[in-house]
């Protein structure tokens, strides 16, 4: 995608080929700075300090972060360390298994002198594959969107409610849940967004806003209670949200927040679709409420928010009296029958083990 012009993705392969490029997702929407990785220490730090997320875009880190673990040892006890690492970095999210597991599929069978050079190899794979994927997403959503506005007046826009941030910044480029916005918006069809903030760490107020502003595609950000207010008057058409992982029966994983969202759409009629590459997908998981592992991240990001001063510093400022206690769970469950359908590279299917296996059948063996 394009920021003031120029062509960027979330992360690249240095121009030098060894070090890592990643957009430090922290200092959005007030400075927009590209950091270097150079070391599986700092990769592992990249992900769990947040410079970048969404289930796609840490599972392509991983991948790199593997590269450049393997400049300091290609030994096969080395590479079994740094898979367990990265691995422990975020436990929700399934693409970042899901890109180790790949990596190690790769690398294990080859000489350590071999392991270097096909890792790289391997990581711009995924990165590639990623990116068609969504690029793919986007089209299969784009017929959602079009079915919508054939069925409103004239000249009014299709009204999206969005959760947390699954546009580009999420994957290594085009998004999830936007990729179809972006589509739409591209085809000519009118489309309008509501953002929710999504707290504690305000993901749709700090990355998916500046995303759709760069994009020039009109947006209102809402407090996260508003949406079912919205959609008892009418003024939401659709919900698009991503994922970070889902199972093999169709449950989805997402942000906190989602599943409030997917009860408020089915009590007002409202389609809600989940927008994933077929990597988001965990085949060894049937149900979602009670074998995916929750992320539990510090109360400091319930107790505290962040901005940027009038000097142009972010800063975390408290919300709460001293010493008030927080829970802070990173993402819920919302269970299958609730899902309208689920948008993927392949097409769009019942989120259910039998829409799953429609489009990936090599999974049902």
């Amino acid at each position: 995608m394009r920021v003031k012009g120029q062509a960027y993705r979330s992360i690249c392969l240095a121009a030098d080929g060894i070090g890592i490029e990643v957009i430090d997702q922290t200092q959005l929407p007030f400075h927009f700075q590209v950091v270097r990785l150079e070391s599986l220490e700092e990769a592992v730090g990249a992900i769990c300090r947040m410079l970048v997320r969404g289930a796609p875009l840490i599972g392509a880190t991983a991948a790199y972060g593997m590269c450049l673990g393997l400049r300091q040892s290609s030994c096969t006890q080395a590479l079994e360390e740094m898979a367990r690492r990265l691995m422990g970095c975020r436990p929700t999210a399934v693409n970042l298994r899901w890109a180790v597991e790949r990596m190690l599929g790769c690398l294990r069978p080859l000489p350590e002198e071999q392991r270097l050079a096909a890792a790289y190899g391997e990581a711009g794979r995924i990165c590639e594959e990623d990116v068609a994927a969504n690029e793919a997403i986007g089209r299969w959503g784009l017929a959602l969107i079009e079915e919508r506005w054939r069925e409103k007046p004239s000249g009014e826009p299709v009204h999206i409610l969005t959760h947390c941030n699954a546009g580009w910044l999420a994957t290594v480029d085009w998004g999830t849940a936007l990729a179809p916005v972006y589509a739409a918006a591209a085809a000519g069809i009118p489309v309008h967004v509501w953002v929710d903030e999504t707290r504690p760490r305000n993901q749709g107020a700090r990355l998916t806003a500046w995303e759709l502003a760069a994009a020039g595609i009109p947006h209102h950000l809402l407090v996260d209670n508003a949406g079912g207010h919205l959609m008892q008057h009418g003024l939401i058409d659709l919900c698009i949200v991503g994922a970070d992982r889902v199972t093999a029966g169709g449950d989805v994983c997402n942000k906190i927040g989602t599943y409030l969202k997917a009860l408020a759409a089915r009590d007002n009629r409202v389609p809600f679709y989940v927008a994933l590459p077929g990597s988001t997908v965990d085949w060894t998981v049937d149900e979602g409420l009670t074998e995916i592992p929750i992320e539990e991240r510090g109360m400091e990001e319930v107790l505290g928010i962040q901005g940027e001063d009038e000097s142009g510093s972010i800063r975390t400022v408290a919300i709460a009296p001293l010493g008030t206690p927080a829970v802070n769970p990173a993402f819920d469950v919302t269970p299958a029958r609730l899902v309208s359908g689920l948008i993927t590279e392949r097409g769009i299917c019942r989120a259910s083990r039998e829409g799953l296996l429609g489009l990936y059948p090599e999974q049902g063996g």
